[in-house]
């Protein structure tokens, strides 16, 4: 399948929904007009929030591989269907290792894999995948209320607009339209502390990375570059959530990055 029309999957990361994408996926539209993008929900997330969340990356990609043939049976015109080519897929956090762990199940349905500030538990060790300094604030959100979580986490993930109140309006918004069980967040924070992936990925990647990442040290992403052997470009201001401090940043290397493998 041409890389003009080859389909988009956007998977984000822990307790986030397709929403979080925010305006990133119209600009990725504007840069590729003539390619679909397909963001999922994750079970336990967004409008599955009465779903339970699955236990381990790899039934978290089966879940999520059941809802896209879903669209597809629904006949939603999504171009490339997972039995008619191939995808390319771009993700972020706890996303990026369902995007790992995916390519490895389905080797024939993904293309390539641009992963945004991600880990690996085989790389690098549980305190620089979730930076041991936001422990004690984290353990304190977890018994806090809704509008001081969401508050918090948009200060642990953007560096560019921590106090924005537009996007705290909109989070805290979604986050009372679906919100997530607290026995989906601990399913889901057991299911990404405890992924290894044993393999080097036999599909192109792309690794971007914030070098003032406040969640994940930028670390974990430099061992997977030099372990696998792969381009990293390093945002030098940005925070966690790459799609939502600067879009066109990374529009514009997963669109360099695409034509070069085509």
């Amino acid at each position: 399948m041409n890389q003009s029309h080859r389909p988009i999957i956007l998977l984000r990361g822990l307790l986030r929904e397709q929403r979080h994408w925010g305006d990133f996926v119209r600009q990725l539209k504007l840069k590729f007009p003539f390619r679909t993008v397909i963001a999922l929900d994750l079970a336990g997330n967004g409008q599955r929030f009465l779903e339970s969340s699955p236990a381990t990356v790899s039934a978290m990609v089966d879940d999520l591989h059941q809802q896209l043939h879903f669209l597809h049976a629904r006949q939603l015109e999504i171009p490339g269907a997972p039995d008619a080519g191939t995808y390319d897929l771009l993700a972020i956090s706890m996303g990026g290792m369902i995007a790992l762990e995916w390519a490895r199940l389905y080797p024939e349905e993904v293309k390539s894999l641009v992963l945004l500030n991600t880990s690996d538990g085989k790389q690098s060790p549980f305190y620089k995948r979730l930076r041991w300094q936001q422990y004690p604030k984290i353990l304190r959100l977890m018994f806090s209320q809704p509008s001081v979580q969401e508050a918090e986490i948009l200060k642990m993930t953007s560096n560019m607009f921590p106090d924005d109140p537009d996007i705290l309006r909109s989070w805290l918004k979604w986050r009372k339209e679906c919100p997530t069980e607290r026995k989906n967040l601990l399913r889901q924070l057991n299911a990404a502390a405890t992924f290894r992936y044993k393999d080097v990925p036999d599909k192109p990647v792309l690794l971007l990375a914030s070098q003032h990442d406040e969640l994940v040290d930028i670390s974990c992403s430099q061992l997977l570059a030099e372990h696998w052997r792969c381009p990293l470009h390093v945002h030098p201001s940005a925070g966690h959530d790459l799609p939502l401090d600067d879009p066109e940043w990374v529009c514009r290397l997963a669109l360099n990055f695409w034509q070069d493998i085509n």
